[in-house]
């Protein structure tokens, strides 16, 4: 089974509300609700994987220093292994907007289990709870 690297990030707003994206329609679990992020690239750190996919995701602008890793996500699907480091980033420069045709959402910590959000996700609410 092969492993995934996918990096993801909890962007946290002045109110310690936290950035959900949904899933588009036409992608594996559409619909779901994740942390903004994608794929690392074979020449790329989680960071800069990260930097890349929130301007081409949300038009927005960070820096690694700015990028706090808080935990990571192990997930056996079906068909490939997850590995998932999960950041916590407040500062960035923009606002987040939805480039590729997906619902954006701030929720408080505390709601976040009343979205369905992908397997490997659910684990990292309690952890960024108790970190909030």
């Amino acid at each position: 089974m092969s492993v995934v690297l996918v990096s993801a990030v909890a962007l946290i707003d002045p109110d310690g509300r936290v950035l959900l994206a949904q899933r588009p329609q036409g992608k594996a679990m559409a619909g779901l609700w994740e942390f903004p992020g994608g794929k690392v690239e074979a020449d790329e750190t989680p960071e800069r994987a990260l930097i890349r996919e929130l301007q081409e995701e949300l038009g927005i602008d960070t820096w690694e220093s700015c990028l706090a890793p808080l935990t990571f996500a192990s997930h056996a699907y079906d068909s490939f292994h997850l590995l998932m480091p999960l950041f916590a980033c407040r500062k960035w420069q923009g606002t987040p907007q939805s480039k590729e045709g997906q619902a954006l959402k701030w929720v408080r910590v505390n709601q976040l289990k009343e979205y369905p959000m992908p397997p490997a996700d659910i684990p990292l609410i309690p952890i960024l709870r108790d970190w909030l």
